[in-house]
């Protein structure tokens, strides 16, 4: 049987394309491949409504605001933490974490050329691999920095060490097996205080190393000893924040509980007729590296590496498919464990590389058409507005962008600042309060200036959209409006205040 542990001689590989095959070189090429892709969106301040929401609850914790009690979500404290430290980089946040969101995509690419090329495959299909994995992302919303963006890299990096398994089962190397395994969920662990969903894959690395382990012949104590240990590792980083509220107090706790682990089981679903258009949508997106993922599957070499590689993406669909809501950056995750299983199909060579990155690139530039980065320059403007007239009241984004308030510099009124929370159907009933009393209360502040949108992105909660209509109708004038995506963010400004328009 093949060997397919350890690289082929260089006498051994297929003739091909002539690409850097040293790690430095490998990195420089993908870093420089990662900055051509994202670099349309480098300080774009709307570049995605999650990590603008992101960015200004990080700004707001450094200024004291308390997580889930003056600003709400369901994110866990990881996530937010990460955007508060690119708020102590120099400049105004935005470029700060879109440019760690690039290395870490770079970095990502290059574990995953890494992992194929201890899988023995032919010096081009790695490169690609990690190559369609970068140009992929924004077309799934990952161009900027969502949060797969960053956890990504943890979990590919635990990968690799599941991927290496096999090599250490085989030398019955069950100490390196037990620190691999420990290293692996501690990674794992750290994503899941960026986002909940990696503790599926995180499970698989675990079970994984314990099987290997087993076979390693590793004592049954020892066995037992180690899964206790890796749950305990993978589960620490949640456990310490999990404590760290629990000691602030029942308020504190209980806010935290019910954002993160109640009030999703609160929130409404989608129409099915909405679901499918995302489903086909993300399959039509992934549907090149799909197809070479099944070819490998097909045709190209096995081994126990790339069998882990698929089961990997299996536990990815699952986590995939938990949340149910299927927006695209939802599937970001799947990207990294796709791009390794297509890699055999990319060891053919141009017949499957070039047109694969022939449709990506296809795909870019049709993405690239249709969102205008220049939309954050009438945000900007917009903002400058808001700043004019806020007289130290408090605006208010009904259904827009939360990177106003950042931009502004404005005070928040509500913690419910994600403008989904209040504003649409699929929210209602899930954020642990009443919306419609809470529009209410800030609307009855009169606040100087008030955002919104001509037509919104998900069905109005009907009882606050009524009263935002009436409210504008009585209180404000409409003073500017600028393109977002196909529909307008339109600024009010109260009746009472005087208005002047940048150019």
């Amino acid at each position: 049987m093949t060997d397919l542990t350890s690289p082929r001689p260089h006498s051994a590989r297929p003739a091909t394309l002539a690409l850097p095959d040293r790690p430095f070189w490998v990195a420089l090429a993908l870093l420089a491949f990662a900055v051509l892709v994202r670099a349309r969106d480098f300080g774009n301040p709307v570049a995605h409504v999650d990590e603008q929401y992101y960015l200004l609850v990080g700004d707001r914790l450094l200024h004291g605001a308390r997580l889930y009690i003056d600003l709400w979500d369901r994110k866990p404290p990881g996530l937010f933490l990460l955007f508060a430290g690119f708020r102590l980089l120099p400049g105004d946040g935005f470029l700060a974490y879109q440019l760690v969101a690039t290395l870490c995509a770079a970095a990502t690419g290059w574990l995953i050329w890494l992992a194929a090329r201890r899988m023995a495959l032919a010096p081009p299909s790695g490169l690609a691999a990690g190559a369609a994995y970068i140009l992929w992302l924004p077309l799934l919303s990952g161009g900027s920095g969502q949060s797969p963006v960053f956890y990504n890299l943890a979990m590919t990096a635990a990968a690799v060490l599941t991927l290496e398994l096999p090599r250490l089962a085989a030398r019955r190397a069950s100490g390196m097996i037990v620190l691999s395994g420990a290293v692996a969920c501690l990674l794992a662990g750290v994503a899941i205080q960026i986002k909940y969903t990696p503790l599926v894959e995180g499970a698989f690395f675990g079970l994984a190393h314990l099987w290997y382990l087993w076979r390693a012949r590793g004592k049954p104590a020892t066995v037992v000893a180690a899964a206790l240990l890796w749950m305990v590792l993978g589960l620490l980083p949640t456990a310490l924040i999990v404590l760290q509220y629990w000691l602030k107090g029942a308020a504190a706790f209980d806010a935290f509980w019910f954002a993160n682990f109640t009030s999703i089981t609160l929130r409404r679903g989608y129409p099915a007729a909405k679901i499918a258009g995302r489903l086909a949508g993300i399959g039509g997106q992934l549907l090149p590296l799909i197809a070479c993922a099944v070819v490998a599957w097909r045709k190209g070499p096995q081994s126990p590496a790339m069998t882990l590689t698929r089961i990997w993406l299996a536990f990815a669909l699952i986590a995939f498919a938990m949340i149910g809501a299927f927006f695209d950056h939802y599937a970001l995750p799947l990207l990294a464990p796709l791009a390794l299983a297509a890699a055999p199909a990319f060891a053919m060579g141009r017949k499957a590389i070039l047109p694969v990155f022939v449709i990506g690139a296809g795909l870019f530039v049709f993405h690239a058409a249709t969102n205008d980065p220049s939309e954050g320059d009438g945000i900007r403007r917009m903002a400058k507005v808001m700043a004019a007239v806020d007289g130290g009241e408090c605006p208010y984004v009904f259904a827009g962008d939360s990177s106003l308030y950042h931009l502004s510099g404005g005070c928040v009124p509500t913690p419910y600042a994600f403008p989904s929370s209040l504003a649409y159907e699929a929210e209602r009933g899930a954020i642990g309060v009443d919306e419609r009393a809470e529009v209410a209360r800030i609307l009855a502040r009169r606040p100087p200036a008030i955002v919104t949108l001509d037509d919104p992105f998900s069905p109005w909660n009907a009882e606050t959209e009524r009263l935002m209509t009436q409210a504008l109708a009585r209180d404000y004038r409409p003073v500017m409006a600028v393109p977002r995506e196909g529909r307008h963010e339109l600024l009010y400004v109260r009746r009472d205040r005087l208005v002047s328009l940048p150019k």
